[in-house]
């Protein structure tokens, strides 16, 4: 009989199956917020003429979606809990999306990756990142 890790039991306490359309939701809103942005300061045009534009959305916002990835998970954003309402929903996308953001903005700041991290592109991502993923998972809520 095999015997759960203390790491398979914490992952399987925060990833449930039922959570899969508020994964696929988080992660259309963080890459739509983004690309509000590239709009806003005109590096992707609307709507992306070819190859070139959607691999520049995706250069920007590889950074957050990584961060997305590692932090949900841990904080339990999928979690059984998630699933229920949105009252419990909203605030594990919020306290998911701070820890994910700021990791995001630590690649940024790194050679590896363009564009820096200015200080008010920092909060305007720490602010509408969790307004974004917030009113998602709370009309999410209403109908999942």
């Amino acid at each position: 009989m095999a015997t759960d890790t203390g790491s398979d039991s914490f992952l399987a306490n925060r990833l449930d199956r039922a959570a899969l359309p508020l994964a696929v939701g988080d992660l259309l809103i963080i890459v739509a917020f983004i690309y509000v942005g590239t709009l806003r300061h005109g590096t992707v045009p609307l709507p992306p003429s070819g190859a070139g534009d959607v691999l520049a959305l995706l250069t920007v916002a590889a950074p957050f979606l990584l961060g997305w990835v590692v932090a949900a998970p841990l904080i339990g954003a999928y979690s059984a809990g998630a699933v229920e309402s949105a009252k419990a929903s909203v605030p594990l996308a919020v306290r998911s999306w701070i820890p994910a953001a700021v990791i995001g903005l630590i690649i940024r700041a790194t050679p590896i990756v363009d564009g820096g991290v200015a200080i008010t592109f920092a909060v305007v991502m720490l602010v509408v990142g969790s307004v974004s993923l917030g009113l998602w998972r709370y009309v999410a809520g209403q109908f999942l």
